[in-house]
């Protein structure tokens, strides 16, 4: 268990920090919470490495645990429009992190054996597409206003062009075409430090032995 405390600090850090950092938007389109969150793509995938699927999946729900939190917290506190974290989109965080990032860890063994790189990109790519179909689907789509009768979220429905420029569609497509595309660019980031860690981990292992 000792060994899973630095990915579960990790996660816990990440969870906590986006939940803070969604609150402050960045332009049109974007939080600066979407800068932060797709790094935890980044610690499964380096906890599922070097220490396999079972403490990846042990880390995965720490950070479940610590979002769960997040949202309660966030639910009591009220600002201009009602609470900061309404049930649909705490419903959408916690549905979206537990698929995408166990996703995330079948995609990567499936591919672990590949190219070094191919692993972490291909499962961060399937991951972070399947956390923002979820969560802004769930969160936003007015055929899901059922979830929450009492939530309006006809902002999120007004037909605007997709990103400013392309074809009209509801803001929350925007939103969540903005965030995936952040995701997948990090993703492409996040393998210079994986790849640092893992030689790292791999030498060290070498000469311990």
């Amino acid at each position: 268990m000792t060994r899973l405390i630095p990915g579960i600090l990790a996660m816990a850090a990440i969870v906590v920090a986006s939940n803070i950092l969604v609150q402050f938007l960045l332009g049109d389109w974007l939080t600066w919470g979407a800068f932060t969150y797709p790094f935890a793509f980044l610690v499964t995938d380096l906890t599922n490495r070097l220490q396999g699927p079972a403490a990846a999946r042990r880390v995965i729900v720490a950070g479940f645990v610590v979002g769960v939190i997040c949202s309660l917290i966030g639910s009591q506190i009220h600002g201009e429009f009602g609470p900061l974290v309404s049930f649909r989109v705490a419903l959408g965080s916690g549905l979206a992190f537990l698929a995408a990032q166990l996703t995330d860890v079948a995609v990567f063994n499936r591919y672990v054996a590949g190219r070094w790189w191919k692993a972490p990109f291909v499962s961060t790519l399937v991951g972070a597409s399947m956390d923002t179909a979820i969560f802004f689907t769930t969160a936003f789509a007015a055929g899901l206003s059922f979830l929450e009768p009492g939530n309006d979220v006809s902002w999120a429905n007004e037909p605007v062009p997709l990103l400013g420029f392309g074809p009209m569609a509801p803001l929350w497509v925007s939103l969540g075409t903005a965030d995936l595309s952040v995701k997948l660019l990090l993703a492409l980031v996040a393998l210079v430090p994986f790849r640092v860690i893992v030689s790292q981990h791999l030498g060290n292992t070498a000469r311990a032995g």
